[in-house]
């Protein structure tokens, strides 16, 4: 464990705390340090502060920056439908039901413990020690492709196109009720619902800007079958937007009907495409994944009613 104390001078009054701090820790990551902050590790004055805190003359910093730990993680020979890997990079076609990263009641069966195995261990730590690898997530019910990264340099360089909304996403999705248009574009701030905060809503304090394109595949008689290309990527935004127009997604009994008239596990939401710039080539590359096997059944079903 490393702990350093500064007082600040007035050359540095009203920078921001991530920044000094940045400057002064270089073998340390900027989300590192902002989780930190966010934990209360490292103070201002022995209060928590959030990383855009402004510094004022005299304030004291406490920097206490813990040990690495190494994830305690098993590694586990669950099979892994590789799309694509090379020295920086692996690109997943994710399964229904399979959880990206270990939670509550999903320590040694997810997507990371595969990658640990299939992987030996060569995966970035910045997101810390339950998400090794990890630059973002999809529900466990939603199928697809996802990325992740063998070390810092590649996630970094990922996650900053994540941040900049500079990737493409394109799902497909299977949603209640026909459309009398082609498609549209849906925007509102998604965070915690107020009242159940298990579940995400468009609110209008405290939410993210969330923008969703979609476009009406084809139509069936009480559903429809539509891509939806996410210019932003919030906690469940596709499920939250597409509810809000009164199209929830068919099986998603969180933001839909609670009843569903098909054996379905989960919500019909298929991540289909993602692109970016590669780390190392700086070249752009997308990756394309067909439907899963229930999904093709499912429209065929609807085409023939």
């Amino acid at each position: 464990m490393n702990s350093t104390k500064f007082i600040v001078g007035d050359m540095y009054v009203n920078n921001r705390i991530d920044k000094f701090l940045a400057e002064r820790n270089e073998d340390v990551s900027r989300s590192r340090l902002k989780k930190l902050l966010d934990d209360g590790i490292i103070t201002v004055n022995g209060e928590k502060v959030k990383a855009n805190y402004r510094l004022r003359e005299n304030d004291f910093i406490k920097v206490v920056v813990p040990d690495v730990v190494e994830p305690d993680i098993p590694p586990k020979d669950i099979p892994l439908d590789v799309v694509f890997e090379d020295e920086d990079i692996i690109v997943i076609n994710k399964p229904k039901g399979m959880v990206v990263h270990p939670s509550a009641g999903h320590f040694d069966d997810t997507m990371v413990n595969a990658l640990l195995y299939h992987c030996k261990g060569n995966l970035s730590r910045i997101n810390g020690e339950l998400k090794p690898g990890i630059v973002h997530r999809i529900d466990m019910d939603t199928t697809g492709v996802i990325v992740a990264c063998k070390n810092d340099v590649a996630h970094n360089f990922i996650a900053e196109q994540f941040k900049e909304h500079t990737i493409t996403r394109k799902y497909q999705a299977i949603v209640y009720n026909s459309f009398s248009i082609e498609g549209g574009t849906i925007e509102g701030k998604i965070g915690r619902h107020p009242i159940d905060r298990k579940k995400m809503a468009i609110v209008n304090k405290n939410g993210k800007d969330a923008i969703t394109h979609y476009k009406v595949l084809e139509n069936f008689k009480k559903f429809a079958h539509v891509e939806c290309q996410l210019e932003t990527g919030r906690t469940h935004q596709i499920r939250v937007h597409m509810a809000s127009i009164n199209h929830p997604l068919l099986g998603d009994f969180v933001y839909g009907p609670k009843t569903c008239p098909y054996n379905l596990q989960g919500q019909t939401l298929h991540a289909g495409t993602l692109g970016f710039i590669h780390p190392r080539t700086k070249e752009y590359v997308e990756f394309s994944v067909p439907l899963p096997d229930y999904f093709k059944k499912l429209i065929d079903n609807l085409s023939n009613k």
